[in-house]
């Protein structure tokens, strides 16, 4: 398939990054036509040895590391150095994700590589970021969770903090990093010049936690765990039909007089213990138990089918498979199938974003190690290396 038409054809990223945060970064610069050459060191990317294992190639760092070239290089070998730094010289993009001070010992840090090439934009993603009194640290996704108030505030009030289900810390960082990498290139196309982005993973996963950080900044008061429900509006959460659980969102007035009436309950709208999104909140355990003596009578899909008939903005509680297999999911190429692959049958994430003046996203599978070594030198440094 032809992908010359993608936004980000014709740049070039050098990626020094491993294991997740910086990976996902340019995976996401490659899905839209970037040329993504990997660097690893002569043993890959710790990411090819993590489980879960298909034919022995690891399904983490296919689905991070599509799009992607591979080129082995020992940095801690002059020639690997030069070599690499042969390529920066070249390249429009470098993406790091060491932490900091180890790229400039590695020689490849941004003073280094800004000299050999003045309009290069240097992307730098590590726990706590380049200054601070925390960042010196090593950072993991759930070291981020916890020092950023999102396991504080997940869980049931009475039980103890608990992880997102996902590592919320690394993918944020990673999308933060590539946000942070096409505005400086904006900044460049008017300037001419390059620029370090400092991508701290604490500051992402903050920025993430938008509702807990603008309720904090304006009122002074930390959010407490309130499980499957809303923290501020009632009914918005979880609730238990016959066969499982559903959940509903509704936001005001208007809104709840429909749903009380759907359930067959309209003194509820009446009742003045629930005359306000803040009253019903307040009493959300009462009005928990005029709901589920409703639906616990029905089934998931007929508490569904009777929402919606009424406008009420309802859904199941699907899995990962539910999602990725469903209609929604299908016609919005959220997966795309393989030819090349070594793994039959292999489907690639992408990123999510259709432009209407661009075609499908370019999703190829991830390289073996080294495998475009040759070619990348002879393409970018005119090398002869046959």
């Amino acid at each position: 398939m032809e992908h010359s038409n993608l936004p980000l054809s014709g740049l070039r990223v050098v990626d020094f990054s491993r294991v997740l945060a910086g990976p996902f970064c340019t995976a996401l610069l490659g899905d839209l036509g970037a040329e993504v050459v990997k660097i690893e060191p002569p043993q890959g990317d710790d990411y090819r040895a993590i489980g879960p294992m298909v034919e022995g190639e690891s399904a983490l760092f296919t689905a991070m590391n599509r799009n992607k070239k591979s080129v082995v290089l020992d940095l801690k070998n002059e020639h690997g150095l030069q070599l690499a730094r042969a390529l920066v010289e070249k390249a429009d993009v470098v993406v790091e994700n060491f932490r900091p001070g180890v790229a400039e010992k590695l020689g490849i840090g941004y003073q280094a590589l800004s000299e050999l090439n003045p309009s290069l934009i240097y992307a730098s993603i590590s726990g706590f970021g380049q200054s601070g009194p925390e960042s010196h640290r090593p950072a993991y996704d759930i070291i981020l969770q916890a020092m950023t108030g999102l396991m504080d505030a997940t869980g049931f009030a009475d039980g103890p903090p608990t992880m997102v289900g996902e590592a919320v810390a690394d993918v944020v960082s990673g999308l933060f990093g590539s946000w942070g990498i096409l505005v400086a290139l904006l900044a460049r196309a008017k300037s001419g010049r390059g620029t370090h982005v400092d991508i701290a993973m604490f500051d992402a996963t903050l920025s993430l936690a938008a509702t807990l950080v603008s309720r904090y900044a304006l009122t002074g008061i930390v959010p407490q765990r309130v499980g499957n429900r809303h923290p501020i509006s009632a009914p918005f959460g979880a609730y238990r039909a016959r066969d499982g659980f559903y959940v509903v969102a509704v936001l005001n007035d208007k809104l709840f007089a429909g749903f009380a009436a759907a359930i067959g309950r309209p003194d509820l709208a009446a009742d003045p213990r629930f005359a306000t999104d803040e009253l019903r909140s307040l009493h959300e355990t009462l009005l928990r138990e005029a709901i589920e003596a409703w639906s616990q009578a029905l089934s998931i899909e007929q508490v569904n089918q009777r929402l919606s008939a009424a406008a009420i903005p309802v859904a199941p509680i699907w899995n990962v498979s539910d999602a990725l297999e469903s209609a929604q999911s299908l016609a919005r190429k959220l997966l795309t199938p393989l030819n090349d692959s070594p793994l039959p049958g292999v489907r690639l994430p992408s990123q999510p974003i259709k432009f209407s003046a661009f075609g499908d996203n370019r999703v190829t599978r991830a390289p073996q190690l080294g495998e475009h070594s040759v070619q990348i030198f002879q393409d970018w440094l005119g090398m002869d290396v046959s």
